[in-house]
């Protein structure tokens, strides 16, 4: 039992992370709800829990709106729908090792990263962008990270104080496999021209120049 509730639950990961991404077409989205709501109705059967009577787009139906006789009819279907799968799962000869690998190949790592501090003397305002990056192909392989670090060594937010976190998310096997991976913070200057510039009738303010870089090894 409970290898088969991993093997669902492996399957359930992996089909939310392709719904999240957006990418699926209309079809393929409307395909892939079904799947995951088929097999979400396939494991509470197993696990002896309540039936839930859906519609053709896999909606729960709600009993409010729903006459006594269509709910009857749908409880129906669902259970003669259920007891079908439940016959060809056991039909099925799977090896034990089909729920590891369905793990493994499921894209669902996720690298968390808490900023505690910055110390760099800028002087001036500053923003860090923080990323994953593949240094043997040399490309940014996530979305950046933005912190907006005042002149005064605090964020800009002051309510973000010791709260500044990130999640990159849907890391594949692919990106697991890489040689290394590298967390990279753009230091971006946010101010005058010069630093040097005393005189406030010269002043530039709100340009955005490169300062620095750092990074790190982190997978």
């Amino acid at each position: 039992r409970f290898q088969q509730v991993q093997s669902m639950m492996c399957d359930l990961m992996e089909w939310r992370s392709q719904l999240l991404s957006g990418t699926l077409p209309k079809d393929e989205l409307k395909e892939l709800k079904q799947k995951v709501t088929s097999k979400i109705d396939y494991g509470n059967k197993i696990l002896e829990l309540d039936l839930i009577v859906r519609d053709e787009d896999g909606n729960i139906l709600d009993p409010d709106k729903t006459s006594v006789i269509s709910l009857f009819h749908a409880h129906e279907e669902a259970t003669n729908k259920i007891t079908e799968r439940i016959k060809e799962e056991m039909s099925k000869d799977q090896p034990d090792y089909a729920s590891y690998s369905r793990m493994s190949s499921s894209p669902t790592h996720s690298l968390y990263v808490f900023v505690r501090n910055f110390v760099c003397r800028i002087g001036e305002d500053a923003e860090l962008f923080m990323s994953l990056y593949d240094p043997q192909k040399s490309t940014i392989i996530s979305e950046n990270y933005l912190v907006r670090w005042g002149s005064r060594g605090f964020p800009k937010e002051i309510d973000m104080l010791n709260n500044l976190k990130v999640v990159f998310t849907d890391l594949g096997n692919k990106d697991l496999s890489r040689d290394k991976i590298y967390l990279v913070c753009q230091i971006v200057r946010v101010g005058r021209m010069d630093l040097r510039d005393s005189n406030s009738k010269k002043y530039t303010q709100g340009l955005r120049r490169p300062f620095g870089v750092a990074g790190t090894w982190c997978l």
